[in-house]
């Protein structure tokens, strides 16, 4: 069912109650510009309706690190809820994970500027990384499950039904290319997933927009980027292997990137070699359980 609001009338740009969210009062008046914002917010919008997230006056906890991602989730997840299509409280969090030389004053200066909710909290989890890897160690999967497990715990203090995270086309994409060529299965980022603990809700609305797409909006919108000393500047990792390779695909056959991120919703388990997902022996059995196979002819 669709919980959002109709929003055919209301376009970038558009003066509604109030007029704009102060996070856009000084932002480009081009056309590539209110393209741009439309773009995303139609995207977004739709990634909301397709996977069910909006109960209407649900709190989301919005995890913001500083980067482009996060920063542009932020903003059209208000610019959506300013227009009266996205029914739920937004509550801003930076989780300060004790990296050295982190610009403490930047996320909570930029917040409390543009009057949005938000809580700051601090965690030395860098401390906690470093010391059990050794140097030179991959620590995205450590780093990430400690953050996790502290966001999860904000979210029920704070009264949260789901965390809400920057994740984009290009990182489901790379996730699914890293289960496959490293994981031996086929699995990529979900949109909506309920935590192991079965109390909150794991919600990615970008899930359908592209990574250029968030660096421009970034650009225009002047967002104090914080780049992540920690994980971001190792080199070797895995994940840059597929972007770098996705990259290369997009580059010699445009469009493929959309195409690879609409085959993940559009799966056939008679055609793969799952036995768990397909009764393959019920063909032996039954004419009606027989295959299609048109296709492959």
């Amino acid at each position: 069912m669709n919980m959002l609001p109709d929003a055919e009338s209301l376009e970038p740009g558009t003066e509604i109650e109030g007029g704009f969210h102060p996070l856009f009062a000084d932002v480009p008046s081009s056309v590539e510009f209110n393209k741009l914002r439309k773009r995303l917010l139609r995207l977004t919008r739709q990634a909301i309706e397709d996977f069910s997230m909006v109960k209407p006056g649900q709190r989301w906890l919005v995890a913001l690190s500083g980067g482009k991602d996060s920063y542009g989730l932020l903003a059209v997840l208000l610019d959506l809820k300013w227009r009266g299509l996205l029914p739920v409280d937004l509550l801003a969090c930076n989780l300060d994970q004790g990296q050295p030389n982190f610009p403490k004053q930047i996320l909570p200066d930029y917040l409390a500027r543009y009057a949005i909710p938000h809580r700051i909290e601090y965690q030395d989890t860098y401390s906690v990384v470093t010391g059990k890897l050794p140097e030179g160690s991959t620590y995205c999967s450590l780093c990430s499950r400690l953050r996790r497990g502290h966001l999860y715990r904000i979210a029920r203090e704070e009264g949260c039904s789901a965390l809400v995270l920057g994740h984009h086309r290009e990182d489901i994409l790379e996730t699914f290319f890293m289960n496959l060529f490293h994981g031996g299965r086929l699995a990529a980022m979900p949109a909506k997933l309920l935590n192991d603990e079965g109390d909150v809700m794991v919600l990615r609305p970008l899930s359908y927009c592209a990574e250029t797409d968030l660096e421009k909006f970034a650009a225009s919108m002047r967002f104090p980027i914080i780049p992540c000393d920690l994980c971001g500047s190792q080199e070797g990792l895995q994940r840059n292997a597929m972007k770098a390779m996705l990259e290369d695909i997009e580059k010699r056959m445009p469009g493929r990137k959309d195409t690879m991120l609409r085959a993940l919703s559009n799966s056939r388990p008679s055609h793969l070699l799952d036995r768990k997902l397909f009764d393959f022996a019920a063909l032996d059995e039954t004419p009606t359980a027989r295959q299609d196979i048109s296709d492959d002819i």
